[in-house]
């Protein structure tokens, strides 16, 4: 079987599970999949029963498809992403990005915990993302699937600038404050060094995670619009003699913030 069938195999899977195909997909980084409780569900669909998908292994990801509505309209969220830093090529991290594209959703939303490089930003803070550095492996890299795009696709614009007015604009209606900057993507597991988020910050970093940019290039190489969010869950930029990172605390510091970004989710995906 080849890649493009096993994407169809899954595509024409999920068309037997849902009544009507979105046109809007989310995908719900750590300690995020409560955003998808709000949806008012019409099915729930495991990733282990779908057809070449992987399993979800990380902390705060419960691995499942939810198909329902978020604001009025029909979305599909991912409850919980796949990670390069699980052991998985990067062709298996972007899969069921490609597989929305062949159900026919134009729109994607991603979210993601990350770490605070920038020092305006604190704990519970929601980032826009208008940009990204990838320090990933490129998720295009070998043979280009000319089904779903060009070979040398462009990132100019990987965020829907219209996208962000809109959740600017929503933002600003409800006086939920929001900052707005460039999410770093590294492979993790690890957590960053000090001397790690400080080079970073000087290249022009905001925040720093283990996810997204490669869902966003595979996204865009397919066409679909993106906007992107990211919630602060630790400081980055200082180091008492007693401060670690610890992936407890982020889930918890994501779980707080969640009900905001749902907020802005639901009136974003009304909007488009």
């Amino acid at each position: 079987m080849t890649r493009l069938e096993e994407y169809q195999a899954a595509a024409d899977f999920l068309r037997g599970q849902i009544k009507e195909i979105p046109e809007t997909a989310i995908i719900l980084g750590s300690g995020l999949g409560c955003l998808a409780d709000e949806i008012e569900r019409e099915s729930v669909i495991p990733y282990a029963e779908i057809p070449h998908f992987m399993r979800s292994t990380a902390t705060g990801h419960k691995g499942n498809l939810v198909y329902g509505r978020l604001g009025g309209k029909l979305v599909l969220a991912m409850q919980g992403r796949l990670h390069y830093y699980e052991g998985y090529t990067m062709e298996q991290v972007t899969f069921p990005v490609r597989v929305m594209r062949l159900l026919g959703v134009k729109n994607l939303i991603v979210s993601n915990a990350a770490g605070g490089i920038n020092e305006t930003f604190k704990v519970g803070d929601l980032m826009i993302i208008r940009d990204h550095i990838n320090m990933m492996p490129n998720p295009l890299i070998g043979p280009n699937l000319e089904a779903f795009g060009t070979r040398f696709p462009d990132m100019t614009r990987a965020y829907d600038r219209e996208f962000i007015r809109y959740v600017e604009e929503i933002a600003a209606s409800r006086s939920i404050p929001l900052k707005k900057g460039v999410y770093v993507g590294l492979t993790g597991p690890s957590f960053e060094t000090p001397s790690e988020y400080a080079f970073y910050g000087k290249v022009g970093g905001d925040a720093i995670g283990m996810s997204t940019v490669p869902e966003v290039i595979v996204a865009r190489h397919a066409g679909l619009r993106v906007f992107g969010m990211s919630v602060i869950t630790n400081e980055g930029y200082h180091f008492a003699d007693d401060f670690v990172n610890d992936g407890a605390d982020v889930i918890v510091a994501a779980n707080k913030a969640a009900s905001v970004m749902t907020q802005l989710f639901r009136e974003l995906v009304k909007k488009i």
